[in-house]
């Protein structure tokens, strides 16, 4: 698992790097495309004998992706990427305490709540100098975030082994091949920077895909919950020592708040393990 999140993390300030010379449109299609061509190649998944339905919750969850990581980019090109990584994670945290009446996941809320105002670029809790744009591409990459882990619960339900995170690789690199291309231009046609795209894919989609999976087998859910909630530190700690960004002492403490927001929501989760 941890080399899991940094593998994410390192994609994602690699793909940062790209941004210059291919931008974030381009840069997000070369991911999920590569990544979505490697897992084909390795895995050959049988896709036949499903209702219409079942294809229906695969297109959507591809649409989904799509609309996550193009966010996501968006968002990492305008604002430092762990406060990016920060205000995105209370997707997963709010799906995680959603319908939660314990007033210990209240806890969780607040304290996540005063993080993610303590990084409000119009000062609510004290001025931080964020991009209104990036900030706002985050936020909809939160929302995005919580439809792919409630969508891929159901894919996963109707396609086994991981099949339905394929095949909605596969539509959103559909998706985002017209966007690449616009965005990208004649730089797509760059050796150097098709290697960069897929050294993104891998580092961010497919080489994680494959360690979660491994993880899943042997960790119980909590356990699994608390190493994902590491996500906001582990992509200050990249973003400051691969892209230089510096955070201030008060979205440092922001980023700690969300990310022990994260860590107590999953040790105060459920403790079965994961089949």
């Amino acid at each position: 698992m941890l080399l899991s999140i940094f593998s994410v993390q390192l994609g994602a300030a690699v793909a940062k790097e790209l941004f210059d010379r291919l931008g974030p449109d381009a840069t997000v299609s070369l991911r999920i495309g590569f990544a979505a061509l490697v897992l084909l190649l390795l895995r050959r998944p049988s896709v036949g004998g499903h209702s219409r339905g079942d294809y229906a919750v695969a297109v959507v969850f591809g649409l989904v992706l799509a609309a996550m990581n193009f966010s996501f980019y968006q968002a990492i090109d305008r604002i430092p990427l762990g406060v990016a990584v920060t205000l995105e994670f209370v997707g997963p945290l709010g799906v995680a305490v959603a319908g939660s009446r314990r007033m210990l996941d209240v806890l969780w809320v607040v304290l996540a709540t005063v993080g993610i105002l303590m990084l409000a670029p119009l000062g609510v809790l004290g001025k931080v100098h964020l991009d209104l744009m990036g900030v706002a591409f985050a936020f909809l990459a939160v929302g995005f975030w919580a439809a792919y882990i409630l969508l891929s619960v159901r894919a996963g339900a109707v396609f086994p082994g991981g099949t339905g995170l394929l095949i909605a690789l596969c539509v959103g690199a559909v998706v985002l091949l017209p966007v690449g291309i616009a965005g990208g231009g004649h730089a797509l046609l760059d050796p150097k920077l098709l290697l960069g795209g897929f050294a993104v894919g891998m580092l961010s989609s497919a080489i994680p895909y494959s360690l979660e999976l491994a993880a899943l087998r042997k960790l119980p859910a909590r356990l699994f919950g608390l190493l994902m909630s590491l996500e906001p530190a582990v992509a200050a700690l990249v973003g400051f020592v691969v892209l230089g960004e510096r955070l201030g002492l008060r979205a440092l403490a922001a980023v700690l708040m969300v990310t022990g927001a994260a860590a107590g929501a999953s040790l105060s989760g459920t403790r079965k393990p994961i089949d």
